[in-house]
């Protein structure tokens, strides 16, 4: 492959049919994860149901996602705006009250910890929340949307991409390795049952008396 056959793959030309189809694309998934996040948080409780833990699926789905519509995004060459100033987008919607359903959702599973830089020379160790993430995450999708449904369909391009280097790219990568790792433990390791460590403490004995009378 040459180098300006490259160079081509990587740009899209502005109000190419191409570029709007792409970036229909982009906010499609955008709309899909914000429109999952909401539905989880908005969950009502239940006696006896472990909302959090099952929801992790869904996240999991939204999330890998999400994360290819941000790989696509960073394989192009840096969208530019018309406009040498960002348009004002409006006020960022309030997610606080999301956030805090998101705590009390994944209470016992929303404090994780996560590699900050794994470049960095010793790697620094940061304690994250998912709920925290997640909202953060939302934030940066939102205010993009917000241009997109105005037609500015480059500015919200340009948004999404630099927000993906620069803060949702990583923060959804750390939040898909904290599910990843949830589910992992959900599903391999065994439900704890009062019995069965009872038979295994007496399996313990039994062989700690058969060593000893060695």
């Amino acid at each position: 492959m040459t180098e300006s056959t490259d160079m081509a793959e990587r740009t899209l030309s502005i109000g190419s049919d191409d570029l709007t189809e792409f970036a229909e694309q982009i906010a499609d998934q955008v709309q899909s994860f914000l429109i999952s996040v909401r539905d989880i948080a908005a969950q009502p409780d239940e006696d006896g149901v472990d909302e959090g833990l099952a929801s992790l699926p869904y996240l999991l789905l939204e999330v890998s996602q999400l994360l290819l519509a941000g790989g696509r995004l960073g394989a192009f060459e840096d969208f530019v705006p018309e406009e040498r100033f960002e348009s004002d987008a409006g006020p960022d919607p309030d997610l606080d009250a999301m956030r805090d359903r998101l705590a009390v959702l994944f209470e016992g599973l929303d404090e994780y910890a996560e590699v900050f830089d794994p470049y960095a020379a010793p790697p620094e160790i940061t304690v994250n929340r998912l709920s925290d993430d997640l909202t953060a995450i939302a934030t940066d999708l939102v205010h993009g949307l917000a241009h997109y449904e105005e037609g500015r369909i480059v500015e919200a391009l340009w948004w999404w991409q630099f927000s993906y280097v620069s803060t949702w790219g990583a923060a959804a990568s750390a939040v898909l390795r904290a599910i990843q790792s949830l589910i992992a433990h959900d599903r391999l390791e065994p439900a704890h049952d009062p019995e069965t460590e009872a038979t295994d403490r007496e399996l313990v004995e039994v062989a700690e008396e058969a060593v000893q009378r060695r």
